[in-house]
């Protein structure tokens, strides 16, 4: 009689469970807009792709005001000299 126990199978490694809630990229193309504080505003999008979805919010308000200043910067831009006005005679 063999008294002998038979060895368990080796345990299969389990892969995680996948957590819908768990941080996951969007891999949304971004392509660069050929101006840098635009092109770095919207690089940071990249970052919410890293955070819980409650961490998001900061992203976002930090890359709208990003574009909000390159947008107002547009506008403090100096544009062409106006022209002079025509010379007005008052008697």
């Amino acid at each position: 009689m063999d008294d002998a126990v038979p060895e368990a199978p080796p345990a299969a490694e389990e892969e995680p469970a996948h957590d819908p809630a768990a941080p996951a990229p969007l891999n949304v193309p971004r392509t660069p807009t050929g101006d840098a504080g635009v092109d770095a505003a919207l690089g940071r999008l990249g970052d919410a792709d890293h955070l819980a979805t409650d961490g998001h919010m900061e992203v976002y308000e930090d890359v709208h005001r990003g574009l909000r200043d390159a947008l107002t910067a547009l506008d403090a831009r100096p544009g062409p000299p106006v022209p002079p006005r025509p010379y007005e005679h008052r008697s």
